[in-house]
This record gives structure tokens, C-alpha cells and sequence, in this order.
């Protein structure tokens, strides 16, 4: 797991066919202290509707993500698996 601020959303207009559908969201992944950025912003999938500014937990568990892209051949890495209060 690693937790992540949504600095914004993604669009594209060409994407592969397991991510038809599905909200891509470009986070920032932070440091143990919460707040700190640690490197450069990726996109992940949001299946929970996570907002710009929000803390996120993302996974980049393989099985997790095939379950829920319901794809075997998807070249998503990160997704959203949890929204911080």
C-alpha cells in the first residue's frame, strides 16, 4: 500500500480496452510523513470517486487490480483502494 494526494484526473482518448470506463486519476505519492511528495505523479484507477486533493491508499497488487479491471492482460499498475478521512 502507499498513500498518494489526487492532484487532479486524466483523460484519454486511447487507452487499452480494460480501462474503458474507469476514472484515472494523477496522484502524488507522499512520504511517512503524509505530506512530503515522493517522486513524480503517476495515474492510477479510482473505482471509490476520490477528488482532487483528497489522501488515497493505493495498491499495485496485480491480482487485485486484473479482479477489478476484470482483465488478465491490463497494464494498470496502481489503483485506488481506499479514500483517507
Amino acid at each position: 500500500m502507499q498513500l498518494a494526494r489526487v492532484i487532479g484526473t486524466a483523460t484519454a482518448t486511447v487507452k487499452h480496452a480494460s480501462m474503458e470506463g474507469w476514472k484515472l486519476l494523477i496522484v502524488r505519492l507522499l512520504m511517512a510523513d503524509g505530506r512530503s511528495a515522493d517522486g513524480e505523479p503517476v495515474i492510477v484507477v479510482d473505482a471509490l470517486g476520490a477528488g482532487a486533493g483528497q489522501r488515497v491508499l493505493l495498491t499495485t497488487d496485480g491480482r487485485y487490480t486484473r479482479e477489478l479491471l476484470d482483465s488478465d492482460t491490463t497494464p494498470v499498475r496502481w489503483s485506488v483502494m481506499g479514500i483517507c478521512d
